[in-house]
């Protein structure tokens, strides 16, 4: 019980923080209104979150490959809260840079520890790891409506209302927290039984993750403005056009965890991308109401191989579980955002459509490499071990 309980409060706590990941796309089109950003120096804001998220991730994870900490939980929701939430009270781009790197690294520190978390309560059920993943998802999704109602009737000197997520997602670590205290807490802290590291198939995983990234990050980025332009509507459809992107990561996650009940991880995800081409091509070349159809088909095609590739990465890096879910669950994802600027470069000289078409290759790329991955072969941790040494280490 206490672990089913846990489990729903780190996909609560989940949510909120990822909330401020999607936030710093739900807040480009209001920067571009206001500011007169163009799209090069919008997407600069992403790649600052991005940029900082790749480079603390890493370190993060190995860091809890060395020791626990679960503090770090309540923490860096607060920090990823509070750079969002100042980060539209001045008008200067480089004070904006800063709080949003701020956020970043919030967002950064909060991921390897809480996958490992994660991993320990959900005993190596792939339907757990779903629900702590749709929490995030769910966050991803709530933040254009979250941004919108803040901000779409005043201005980005509303921002500090968006630190009340990181508030309560504080307040819901503190159970959490105090079961993990707790000798006999229903949630096993031994690490999983120490096996070989298979690093080639854990650096082609990263790489597919990469290119997964690479899409997700620049629909993101985009996809408000350019549901904009293929409508001829107002920023309701964008912002309608990034819920949609988010929320169908909810339906990608669930769906994640239950197809790989039945079937095994690899060939769910390879499934996955081969959906996730045609629907992305969708977005960027079907007129109309339409597109809204396709931008929830790519979501959930690439969500779906989500929490699958942080169980695998895990599991290809069996004594380094930190490190494999700061790089799976945090580096490869935030590296998408570095491709940002690069797009919006090219959008400002030719077209948005123009930039966006090579996105449709990512999932092709991804597709690729997952087809040249084994299923690992590491143990799972026993339910019922004894507590590890992991502080002893």
């Amino acid at each position: 019980m206490r672990a089913n309980t846990s489990i729903s409060l780190l996909a609560a706590g989940h949510a909120c923080v990822d909330i401020y990941q999607g936030a710093v796309a739900a807040l480009i089109p209001f920067f571009v209104a206001e500011r007169d950003y163009d799209y090069a120096v919008a997407s600069g804001i992403v790649l600052t979150a991005s940029l900082l998220s790749s480079v603390v991730q890493p370190v993060f994870g190995a860091l809890t490959d060395r020791w626990a900490m679960p503090w770090l939980l309540p923490v860096s929701t607060l920090l990823g809260g509070v750079g969002i939430a100042l980060s539209g009270l001045s008008g200067s781009y480089g004070l904006t840079l800063f709080f949003v790197a701020v956020s970043g690294i919030g967002v950064a520190a909060y991921h390897p520890e809480s996958a490992r978390v994660a991993r320990l309560a959900s005993r190596g059920s792939h339907s757990a790891m779903g629900r702590f993943s749709l929490g995030g998802n769910v966050g991803f999704a709530l933040a254009p409506l979250m941004v919108s109602a803040a901000l779409g009737h005043g201005s980005l000197h509303w921002t500090p209302v968006l630190v009340l997520p990181a508030l309560v997602g504080a307040a819901l670590y503190v159970p959490v927290l105090r079961i993990l205290a707790r000798p006999r807490a229903g949630i096993s802290k031994t690490l999983a039984p120490r096996g070989a590291d298979d690093v080639a198939s854990f650096v082609k995983l990263s790489l597919a993750v990469v290119f997964r990234s690479i899409v997700f990050t620049g629909l993101s980025t985009f996809i408000s403005l350019y549901a904009q332009q293929r409508t001829q509507g107002s920023t309701t459809a964008g912002t309608i056009a990034l819920f949609l992107l988010f929320v169908g990561g909810a339906v990608g996650s669930i769906l994640g965890g239950s197809l790989a009940n039945r079937y095994d991880r690899l060939r769910v995800c390879r499934w996955s991308y081969l959906l996730s081409i045609a629907a992305v091509a969708g977005v960027i070349y079907i007129p109309g109401p339409a597109m809204f159809f396709f931008v929830a088909l790519t979501s959930a095609g690439l969500y779906v191989p989500f929490s699958l590739q942080v169980t695998l990465g895990q599991d290809y890096l069996p004594s380094r579980t930190g490190t494999a879910s700061g790089v799976t669950l945090g580096l490869t994802v935030s590296i998408g955002g570095l491709i940002s600027p690069v797009l919006g470069h090219l959008a400002d000289s030719t077209t948005l459509k123009t930039a966006l078409t090579p996105l449709i290759a990512m999932p092709a790329v991804s597709w690729f490499l997952f087809r040249a991955l084994p299923e690992p072969t590491a143990p799972e941790p026993p339910a019922d071990a004894p507590a590890s040494a992991r502080q002893e280490a």
